[in-house]
């Protein structure tokens, strides 16, 4: 974190010296503070890898200082970049040090040199400024406020909140989106008014005596990657040097947890993570965690988890999740996130977040490998072959297909016909209880129509895998599993979020590659199961959620007095009755918004946060 005085006047060190003891739950290591005249830093140290264990931040290299929770990839080819730069880099030098390398190099074009996950902040002493960026996917979170002339930036959205200048007024967009769709559909802003998210890919410099601060988008998912081989098996070997790449950069520890289930993507994770890891350390301790279902409904991630987990000879750890404690009232429910999330009226037994923070600070996870080989067939690949003129590619293709799998690919005609013919998709419904009058006031009607049925097509190939990798819903996603909202001092981290892996899968031809995830099966042919690697992608048979609501002992929620501040954005008697009657559960979702709200405005970290900063000005006083 940090605090910049664009008027020139002295940081209190005192203020800074609190905001950085808050993070002492996700920075337990060291806590250090450097402060000079109008310019603080504050870093609260969790050592993930090799080159952090005798890491010190805030870091000072040449006159500029820099604060970063950052994990560097492709460390390798930057270091060989600087080096004939004439920088001088070790094989040991952090990732913090690495960035502050390239700054000093490149200036703020250094993040068009930079892989992997990062928020980070440089002040340049010599030019007066301070330079802030965030990774490309929105991996790690960053979130800054600009009041009066204070600037307070932090990885940690309560860390801001900290500061006295920042107030605590509520954004009724933020929370109106929230109760719609379930998150905030905007990715510059936060629910509190003074406070602002860097988006994902941008960059931000702040000036002295600046009056205002505009982010800059320093990269843009390409759309016009084209990747072609003679050979079939070029394309696996390729996919196999990237998959050890993505996997390998996000270990660097001996000890690493993967959340694994069943499918082919977490297995895959786990299979290339168990190779690298190996041949890396001579003591290499990976252990899967997969949560199923014993009795509640049918459930075959037990079984499955468990070949591939013994072909690949790591121990795996299940969490039984069909016992849930009910809640029997909504004191019961202690909501410490620092943005509103849906909440659930029972617990499970067991955290699984806490459970892999006990072995190790790093666990691996499969999410994005859904996205990087989305497609809804050959419609959007054949039409672009045709608008090129590339027959022999379209021929070819297809028969290889064909006489590999016996049938013609997928065609995704069908969602395009619905589309001419004016027949909508199935999207979650609006709200009926949203306050009527905040609801005109904020347009939330035409807003939910917008966002739900506005079909933008960037990429001539792969338009919904574009469309999903871009959606503000991953980088929420993301800040969910950071330590920031979990409270545990440890790292998930998204191999298939890799950007070299993104842009090559985006590159390739959609037939046969992308179809069921062919290249992918490919590359585990003799690494897992058979019966894993050729598993078609399997949803759960039975809604596990469901029952539980027909449950008398959750009649409370629809009973539940709420706060006087949720009167702003619910028409609490409009709510309809959650428990005991047949309903969607995704609607059954919908409606516990109002009282995750309701919750959230009761929140004890808000409050604690609240008291804190009065507790500032007495002491002060």
């Amino acid at each position: 974190m940090g605090i910049v005085n664009l008027d020139g006047a002295p940081v209190d060190r005192d203020i800074l010296q609190r905001l950085t003891e808050y993070m002492i739950y996700r920075g337990p290591d060291a806590q250090e503070l450097w402060v000079d005249s109008h310019v603080g830093f504050g870093h609260a140290m969790l050592r993930t890898t090799i080159e952090s264990a005798r890491e010190r931040q805030p870091l000072n290299r040449n006159s500029l200082w820099i604060t970063a929770d950052a994990r560097v990839d492709g460390r390798s080819e930057l270091i060989e970049k600087l080096s004939g730069k004439g920088s001088e880099v070790s094989k040991n030098t952090p990732d913090a040090e690495l960035i502050v390398k390239a700054y000093q190099v490149w200036g703020p074009d250094c993040v068009n040199h930079l892989l992997g996950d990062f928020a980070f902040a440089i002040w340049d002493e010599s030019k007066q400024r301070l330079f802030c960026a965030r990774d490309h996917f929105g991996v790690k979170p960053f979130y800054y406020a600009l009041v009066g002339s204070t600037f307070v930036f932090s990885n940690t959205l309560n860390c801001v909140r900290l500061h006295p200048a920042v107030r605590d007024e509520l954004n009724d967009l933020a929370i109106a989106d929230f109760l719609v769709f379930g998150s905030n559909q905007e990715v510059d802003t936060t629910v509190f008014a003074d406070i602002q998210r860097l988006p994902a890919a941008h960059c931000l410099m702040v000036e002295m005596s600046q009056a205002r601060t505009a982010p800059r988008r320093y990269w843009t998912l390409p759309v016009d990657g084209y990747i072609r081989y003679k050979r079939d098996e070029e394309y696996v070997e390729h996919f196999n040097e990237l998959m050890r790449s993505a996997v390998g950069d996000r270990l660097r520890t001996d000890k690493v947890g993967i959340y694994m289930s069943g499918g082919m993507d977490s297995t895959t994770v786990a299979a290339f993570a168990k190779e690298v890891g190996d041949k890396k350390f001579p003591d290499f301790d990976l252990r899967a965690y997969c949560a199923v279902y014993d009795r509640l409904i049918p459930d075959e991630e037990r079984y499955y988890s468990g070949l591939a987990a013994t072909k690949l000879g790591i121990p795996i750890h299940y969490r039984v999740t069909d016992d849930f404690d009910l809640y029997e009232g909504p004191e019961q429910i202690e909501v410490k996130t620092p943005e509103p999330v849906g909440i659930l009226p029972w617990k499970s037994s067991g955290d699984r977040s806490q459970e892999v923070e006990v072995h190790s600070r790093v666990a691996l996870k499969g999410h994005g490998g859904d996205l990087v080989f989305y497609t809804w067939g050959v419609y959007f690949y054949v039409l672009y072959l045709l608008k090129q003129l590339k027959w022999p590619e379209l021929v070819a293709q297809l028969g290889k297909h064909l006489l590999s799998h016996g049938r013609l690919p997928q065609p995704g005609v069908r969602s395009r016909i619905k589309k001419w013919l004016g027949m909508r998709p199935w999207r979650p419904p609006y709200p009926q209880w949203i306050n009527p009058e905040l609801a005109k006031a904020l347009d939330l009607q035409k807003r939910w129509e917008r966002i739900y049925y506005h079909e933008e097509l960037v990429h001539p190939v792969r338009p919904e895998a574009y469309r999903q990798l871009t959606s503000p819903t991953w980088a929420y996603d993301f800040e969910y599993n950071d330590p920031g909202m979990t409270g545990y001092p440890g790292e998930i981290r998204y191999p298939f979020f890799d950007l070299r892996l993104v842009n090559y899968l985006l590159a390739i031809p959609v037939v046969p590659w992308c179809m069921r995830k062919e290249l992918m099966r490919v590359a585990m042919r003799g690494i897992l199961p058979e019966e894993v690697r050729l598993r078609p992608k399997t949803p759960l048979r039975e809604d596990p959620i469901g029952p539980f609501f027909q449950q008398p002992a959750l009649k409370w929620i629809d009973r539940y007095e709420p706060t006087p501040a949720l009167a702003k954005y619910v028409v609490r008697s409009a709510v309809p009755q959650i428990c005991g009657i047949e309903m969607n559960f995704n609607e059954a979702l919908i409606n516990l918004r109002s009282l995750s709200l309701d919750l959230w405005l009761q929140n004890k970290e808000l409050v604690k946060v609240k008291s804190v900063k009065e507790e500032y000005y007495e002491l002060k006083a």
